[in-house]
């Protein structure tokens, strides 16, 4: 359906269907892009609304970095499976609780380095041998004074350094936090876990923004029966197109036409992007205008980091009763991690969690090479493990749907990136993960943008079209502060 020619009003009442539908109604029209967690609550929220919506998503599947999956007869999370800050507070909390879906809480620490508990640790050497608790504690508690050492270096400089940078320096100003031997092991296991937590490696990651993140209270909480419930209650009801790899946005006074890889077209009075920031760097998608400079640097200096999930599915229990299985080194990189599920779900299931270059030398392997070199990390701790029957690998990195994981701050680049990329153009508005200040890579905020993006996105429609007066006359009187925009 072309934009061309039509008046304002006209296009107002398309109701953002393809060339061969017909125009029915006559409500607000808007196109949401993107399927995942972002996506589907600006939809929702717009629907519910009463706006006309319809829902384009590239996969085959709704959900985008949110993946339940059932083959082995129970549910797991090849994506997102944390709920970070099980509080009232976490705009995602009265959903789940409304959905009676029991929350298995890991940590009651609200931090990066630690989403659980210490004593819920169990921590090996290459030779299979445990580290004693006391020296976990230990060390951690060393880790956490180094990175307040950390913050100290960092406000004394004008230049951004990466933690990796700035651990050197704090090692040179402070040489008795030096450790050596299986204590300095251990210390790259914490290293390993902040990578984790970031997606990323230290030599990447910003030393005057790492701690910039909004930590909710309440700790952490795995969602036991996955987040595919979340989805599923969110996008009853919606109108959803799978597999619209869209390919072209063109934003006008007018309106908005979006073109997809197949040729069909959309056309409505605005649209949502909440595509994954990776999906946007790689530049697949052309906007027409051009985004301006400021909302592409945006884009091209957010960090987009890789943590993936090899998970390995055995007969039996044959670890210990632990919820993390660790495997010390002497450098971050030949560190290892596994979460253990039975003990939140009593499914014989351990998770191997590679992040930053490992997940993505990892990537480059077979599913059963991946699922392999998982079991060979677990071998070196539990010498007699029984092998897996089945096994799950995630390949966010190279998903062409997602082509990475989630965002972070990298070197030399500001922490506003964030805000810029959501700030709305026109009638063209974003969500995301990474269009969150606040909740940067967390599932609570891609709802929460998504929720801001759809209200952003309501308000302006109605303005243009003259009735937010009227909606306003209709509603009681009410103090309202001021919405005021960092940009």
């Amino acid at each position: 359906m072309e934009s061309r020619g039509k008046t304002n009003r006209q296009l107002r009442k398309a109701v953002c269907v393809s060339t061969e539908e017909k125009i029915k109604k006559s409500s607000p029209s808007v196109i949401v892009i993107g399927g995942g967690m972002a996506g589907i609550s600006a939809a929702r929220t717009l629907q519910d609304a009463s706006f006309q919506v319809v829902l384009l998503e590239s996969r085959d599947r709704i959900g985008g970095r949110v993946h339940t999956d059932y083959s082995f007869g129970f549910p797991v999370d090849l994506g997102a499976s944390w709920l970070h800050g099980v509080c009232k507070e976490n705009p995602l909390a009265a959903v789940i609780g409304r959905l009676g879906l029991p929350l298995y809480r890991t940590s009651g620490d609200n931090s990066v380095l630690y989403d659980h508990d210490l004593e819920s640790y169990a921590l090996f050497d290459k030779a299979g041998n445990q580290v004693p608790q006391e020296l976990v504690t230990q060390v951690g508690e060393k880790f956490e004074h180094i990175l307040e050492q950390i913050c100290k270096v960092r406000d004394e400089q004008d230049e951004d350094m990466s933690i990796a940078q700035a651990f050197s320096i704090v090692f040179k100003r402070n040489p008795e936090l030096r450790l050596e031997g299986i204590a300095h092991n251990v210390l790259q296991w914490y290293l390993c876990r902040m990578e984790g937590w970031f997606a990323a490696d230290a030599e990447t990651i910003s030393a005057k923004c790492w701690d910039q993140e909004e930590l909710l209270p309440g700790g952490h909480g795995l969602m036991v029966r996955g987040y595919r419930p979340v989805i599923n209650t969110l996008s009853k009801g919606l109108d959803i197109r799978l597999s619209h790899r869209v390919t072209k946005i063109v934003r006008r006074h007018s309106g908005v036409k979006v073109t997809t890889e197949k040729g069909d077209t959309f056309v409505a009075d605005a649209a949502v992007i909440a595509l994954p920031l990776g999906v946007l760097k790689s530049g697949t998608i052309t906007f027409e205008p051009k985004l301006p400079q400021w909302k592409q640097e945006a884009i091209n200096d957010l960090g987009v980091g890789i943590e993936n999930k090899i998970i390995l599915h055995f007969d039996n229990v044959f670890w210990p009763n632990v919820e993390f299985l660790g495997v010390v080194a002497e450098t971050s990189y030949g560190c290892s991690y596994f979460l253990n599920l039975h003990k939140a779900t009593s499914h014989p299931v351990l998770v191997y969690m590679p992040a930053g270059q490992l997940a993505r030398d990892i990537e480059k392997k077979s599913d059963e090479a991946a699922a392999n070199f998982a079991f060979s990390q677990l071998q070196k701790i539990l010498p007699d493990a029984s092998s897996p029957i089945h096994y799950l690998v995630s390949r966010w990195g190279s998903d062409i749907n997602s082509l990475g994981s989630y965002s972070y701050d990298m070197v030399n680049k500001p922490h506003d990136l964030y805000e810029r990329l959501r700030v709305p153009l026109d009638n063209l508005f974003f969500a995301g993960e990474a269009t969150s200040t606040s909740y940067p890579g967390s599932v609570h905020g891609a709802y929460s943008t998504g929720l801001l993006a759809a209200e952003d996105c309501r308000m302006r429609v109605l303005e243009r079209y003259g009735e937010l007066e009227h909606e306003m006359e209709e509603e009681a009187p009410t103090s309202i502060p001021l919405l005021i925009s960092r940009m």
